[in-house]
């Protein structure tokens, strides 16, 4: 899976110009931790920069929460959002993986990446973004089985397993494979009536079964 598909588009933004001030309330009003600072040109938004909650929490006085509703008429400022934003954020692009997306993330230490295009912003995608990704690929539906096993034999996990699942009439949802602590492990999603002769089959061919959850 890749950005594109689950990155927001149509997403609010400020400019360099907008008071503080302003990009608090629209944060409250929204609900949001972040905006990003654009300018406007024929062919699009060129993204200038991000500003956070954070960066707000900072620019206002410690007594005041810029994110309350009387924030702005508790606190008088001339700053703009090009006074306190990150001018530089990190960013993807919509044909970057979802895992390369989710790793930058957690390298960077930042909760969401713009999206861009042509160097035009084309949408946001935040953490939250990325667990729907990953609980969309995990998350067993009705009548489904996971099954977790081990893939360290030396073949083409993939060939092994669609024939071992055609031979006993079991649709294959999904199949991921990773490596944990020196292990070449498979996730697969699985439905249909030969699940129990499946996963026998999956211990006699080399493949320990180490987890099933069975979705009623």
């Amino acid at each position: 899976m890749i950005v594109s598909m689950w990155m927001s588009r149509n997403i609010l933004t400020v400019t360099p110009d907008t008071a503080i001030t302003d990009a608090a309330t629209l944060m409250m009003n929204n609900r949001i931790r972040r905006l990003p600072v654009v300018t406007r040109q024929p062919a699009g938004l060129t993204l200038q920069g991000i500003v956070s909650n954070t960066d707000l929490f900072r620019a206002f006085p410690s007594e005041i929460n810029p994110l309350s509703v009387v924030a702005a008429d508790a606190f008088k400022t001339d700053l703009q959002v090009k006074d306190v934003m990150h001018h530089h954020p990190v960013t993807t692009t919509p044909d970057a993986p979802i895992e390369v997306a989710a790793r930058i993330m957690r390298d960077q230490k930042i909760s969401a990446l713009p999206v861009l295009q042509n160097n035009l912003l084309v949408g946001l995608i935040t953490e939250s973004d990325i667990f729907r990704a990953f609980v969309e690929m995990f998350e067993s539906r009705p009548n489904e089985v996971r099954i977790t096993f081990d893939a360290s034999k030396n073949e083409d996990t993939l060939e092994a397993v669609v024939t071992i699942a055609g031979r006993h009439n079991v649709r294959i949802v999904s199949l991921i494979t990773t490596e944990h602590e020196e292990r070449h492990l498979c996730v697969i999603r699985v439905t249909g009536q030969g699940i129990e002769k499946f996963q026998q089959e999956l211990w006699r061919s080399g493949h320990p079964v180490l987890n099933i959850i069975r979705t009623p």
